[in-house]
């Protein structure tokens, strides 16, 4: 397979000065809003389970208009309606549905709102005014901070064909990571050797550094790619991204357990055993720190490293690390916790 350099630190190039304060001769002027004000912040962060105002202000109100706003799926290149309003009245639309409501802060106010924010609930919104010959729209996005993480199953590398895999994501709490998110991964220091889908269908694996069994040396660092690839048939590993959920922790029982005694003990604390998602959100946003492997709710023993030292593990980087899938027999090991709200 032809590999496709998509992203490299050497790539990344400073557009002329020229280009920055002047349109090129020819390029026609963006359409200006007539009714839309254009939004102060295109993007709009929030945390998972918070409630999240995405704006849509009118300057002025037209004769019969309607407000549409949809989302952009990526994943089958299309939008999905999520609100229409005539200004009196609204009817909501899909799986959002329960979970949005129009702000009407005033007569001119279309914001959408959206409580309990998911992971799925990350993306690009459109607030498009329907009204006539003059439709016009402004774009948005919504954006959860979060922690993308490789995927395997235990019986080995390259076992997920993309249903599987974005299954896989979601029963570890967290979803297939978009393209934005493997990239912002990636120049964070995200360095894998294993192919794993996004959420597009399309395939990749983000190297820092350049190795012979990772395409070799001479191909420069960035998110290479395998392009577009059958969901039903070609089989990769996955790349999943989860986000901090507010109320939750996760923390570590100390003790010699097999799996079964591992779910026994976080029970009788009230909690269950911690999905991989969870334990690397923990990681990620509580600094979760511990040298210690422990039992995981999919049968893995992990453990979060923050602060690196040569006793847990030796390596120089910070973590989640990775005892695979023992027998879960074995009784080695603590456990992994999660208790949410």
């Amino acid at each position: 397979l032809q590999l496709l350099l998509l992203g490299s630190f050497w790539l990344l190039a400073t557009p002329p000065a020229w280009s920055i304060f002047q349109r090129p001769t020819g390029t026609p002027a963006p359409p200006r809003l007539q009714y839309l004000l254009e939004p102060l912040h295109p993007t709009v962060h929030t945390q998972r389970g918070a409630t999240a105002t995405l704006p849509c202000v009118l300057r002025a109100l037209p004769r019969n208009y309607r407000v549409k706003w949809s989302k952009v799926e990526p994943a089958n290149y299309g939008e999905n309606v999520i609100i229409i309003t005539n200004g009196l009245y609204h009817k909501n639309y899909g799986p959002l549905s329960p979970r949005v409501r129009l702000r009407h802060g005033h007569r001119y106010d279309a914001s959408l709102t959206i409580t309990h924010v998911a992971l799925e609930d990350e993306g690009r919104y459109r607030c498009q005014l329907v009204n006539g010959l003059e439709d016009e729209s402004v774009s948005l996005t919504l954006h959860l901070e979060g922690v993308v993480f490789p995927y395997q199953p235990s019986n080995g590398r390259y076992k997920f064909n993309y249903h599987e895999a974005k299954r896989a994501c979601e029963q570890q709490d967290s979803r297939l990571a978009t393209y934005q998110q493997l990239y912002k991964a990636w120049t964070e220091g995200l360095d894998w050797c294993n192919a794993g889908w996004i959420l597009d269908g399309t395939v990749h694996y983000p190297i820092i550094n350049s190795r012979e069994p990772c395409g070799g040396r001479l191909l420069l660092p960035g998110v290479r790619s395998y392009g577009a690839r059958d969901k039903q048939k070609d089989r990769f590993d996955a790349f999943c991204f989860t986000s901090a959920l507010q109320g939750s922790e996760v923390y570590f029982i100390r003790g010699h357990l097999n799996f079964k005694e591992a779910g026994q003990a976080c029970r009788n604390h009230g909690a269950a055993l911690a999905k991989v998602g969870q334990l690397y959100s923990a990681w990620k946003f509580s600094q979760l720190d511990r040298c210690d492997g422990g039992w995981l709710e999919d049968g893995s023993v992990r453990y979060p490293i923050n602060t690196p030292r040569q006793r847990c593990g030796g390596l120089p980087d910070p973590g989640v690390r990775s005892f695979g899938f023992p027998s879960k027999e074995m009784r080695s090991y603590g456990t992994y916790c999660f208790v949410g709200q």
